[in-house]
């Protein structure tokens, strides 16, 4: 069984985007927090050469817009913000993740509870 650290990378990019902007959602951030979070809700360790493109996209396709402040003692910090468009993606990529993830849960559910009637003991 594997654990957060060992997440494919393929299941963590299609679930990466909807997760960055549900973090927008509650709070004004940087990268390095956004990391944090998405280690602390089990998505295990996401590193920059991931997460800063992916925050590139979102900027390029206005779903974020973006804000330099300075640093407390050190250098300037890139803080993120959902636009109202990325807040409207937010919601309904939440919305698609949930009947996607459902879908899926009932699909290898079900094959589950029919391979174990198939079993022969």
């Amino acid at each position: 069984m594997m654990n957060e650290s060992e997440w494919p990378s393929e299941w963590l990019r299609g679930v990466l985007m909807p997760c960055v902007l549900n973090i927008l959602v509650g709070e004004t951030t940087y990268g390095y927090v956004i990391s944090q979070r998405l280690t602390a809700a089990g998505l295990g360790k996401i590193k920059g050469g991931t997460l800063y493109p992916l925050l590139g996209r979102l900027e390029k396709d206005g779903l974020v817009s973006i804000e330099w402040r300075a640093g407390e003692g050190g250098p300037g910090r890139k803080y993120y913000s959902l636009t109202a468009t990325g807040r409207e993606q937010a919601n309904s990529s939440t919305e698609d993740w949930k009947r996607f993830s459902n879908a899926v849960s009932a699909l290898l559910n079900s094959t589950q509870n029919e391979n174990r009637g198939n079993q022969h003991g």
